[in-house]
């Protein structure tokens, strides 16, 4: 019969690759928490049209990355692509505005877009973010920004850079965006395909094109910042001398723009030197506009996404822990079985971390099943220590054995692991 293998681009997490993941996301929730976030969990999928009206029709994450499929009823659904829209639908649903602890939410979870799988980036990927809704203020984006650079150098990751700008208000950014379409027009030769289909959809990704000749083109191209108005103007300057008070380092990228329709004022993203041309490991703005869009009152809000995947191929292996101390019940014979299986729910009941191999049936094979699981410590239980109301304990890396009461192992365990 026929393997069924895995998904393309969707991988499994096996046991050995846990520790890491355990690492990064039992921080997520330590400083989002600290920083006075609340977790919510949204759905997996969602009704097409959320995404389509947040994300923006002509994105390419709705053209051609969604996993859209219909419901029985002729409806159609989308495997979440990201978890802004899902967050903002279940404020405005649920009413969130009169919760004073729903203003700061945060979210770890699955996404997925159908991409071409590489390196940290697949087709079902996790990410952690934060989504700070109901204030305007410049400090709220430094709040924000705060928590992601925090994260990551708490996992101590190398090379990390901040870069930030400010796409201004909607009226800024239709004046510029004016403005760059008349620039880009004789130099239209020089584009790619993509950023040819992007200066009648999505103008302001042609200057996030990473190709050369485009980046050529556009090389002088005008400054975004020259068309802020003198309110995005004072919001931006205030995030920076925020930044600049917590020494936070950054720099201005004029080229910063995001890939999704929702964004407005202040854009940040944080770059891994390590991960080469993929380094981008988390990015996020405002998105002032999303909750008219979505059929709310006017928010304002900022947040972030990190991509995990991309977060634990830079994680130096340092921040691994190491195997918390543990014991192998090696118990055999008609009463020693007995008194293992006993034992190893007594250890467990006090937390004690113990395990064995039912499959082993003496002193000789539990030994080699204790090795292949490079256990720490066994413990020897045969009839013979059973009649002796005792217990061998032993270290299998120095190969030391000490003997032990019965009576009183499980507190003598306890006090040494």
């Amino acid at each position: 019969m026929r393997i069924i293998r895995g998904i393309k681009g969707v991988k499994d997490i096996p046991p050995g690759q846990m520790p890491k993941w355990n690492v990064v996301e039992e921080l997520a929730h330590h400083l989002a928490e600290s920083y006075g976030f609340k977790e919510i969990r949204i759905p997996i999928f969602e009704q097409t049209d959320l995404y389509v009206r947040s994300i923006g029709g002509t994105t390419d994450i709705v053209e051609k990355e969604m996993y859209t499929f219909p419901d029985r009823d002729g409806s159609s659904l989308t495997l979440r692509p990201e978890g802004t829209a899902g967050v903002v639908r279940s404020f405005i649903e649920h009413n969130f505005t009169q919760d004073p602890t729903c203003k700061k939410l945060y979210y770890i979870g699955p996404m997925f877009r159908h991409e071409r799988p590489q390196a940290g980036r697949f087709r079902q990927f996790h990410q952690f973010g934060v989504e700070l809704i109901g204030t305007n203020s410049p400090f709220a984006d430094v709040e924000v920004i705060s928590l992601l650079w925090r994260y990551f150098s708490e996992l101590q990751l190398p090379g990390l850079t901040l870069e930030i700008n400010s796409l201004g208000e909607i009226s800024d950014r239709q004046a510029y965006t004016e403005n760059f379409i008349a620039f880009l027009k004789p130099k239209l030769k020089h584009l790619c395909g993509d950023c040819l289909r992007r200066v009648h959809t999505n103008p302001l990704r042609v200057l996030d094109c990473k190709i050369p000749q485009c980046q050529a083109a556009t090389e002088d191209a005008p400054k975004l910042i020259d068309f802020l108005g003198q309110t995005s103007k004072e919001h931006f300057d205030h995030v920076l001398a925020g930044l600049d008070a917590l020494s936070i380092p950054y720099s201005h990228n004029q080229r910063l723009v995001r890939g999704l329709d929702y964004y407005s004022m202040t854009t940040f993203e944080v770059s891994c030197s390590v991960l080469g041309a993929q380094n981008a490991i988390g990015a996020g703005g405002r998105y002032n506009g999303l909750f008219e869009v979505l059929g709310g009152k006017p928010t304002p809000a900022i947040g972030y996404a990190i991509g995990l995947e991309r977060v634990l191929l830079a994680l130096p292996e340092s921040m691994v822990p190491s195997q918390k101390p543990w014991l192998f019940i090696a118990s055999f014979g008609s009463s020693g079985s007995q008194v293992g299986l006993t034992l190893l729910d007594a250890l467990r009941s006090v937390g004690i971390i113990a395990d064995t191999d039912h499959n082993a049936s003496n002193l000789k094979t539990l030994l080699r099943s204790a090795d292949r699981l490079a256990a720490p410590y066994v413990l020897i239980i045969g009839d013979d220590e059973v009649s002796r109301n005792e217990l061998i304990l032993r270290n299998m890396k120095t190969k030391e054995q000490e003997t032990i009461p019965l009576a009183t192992a499980t507190s003598i365990l306890k006090g040494r692991l």
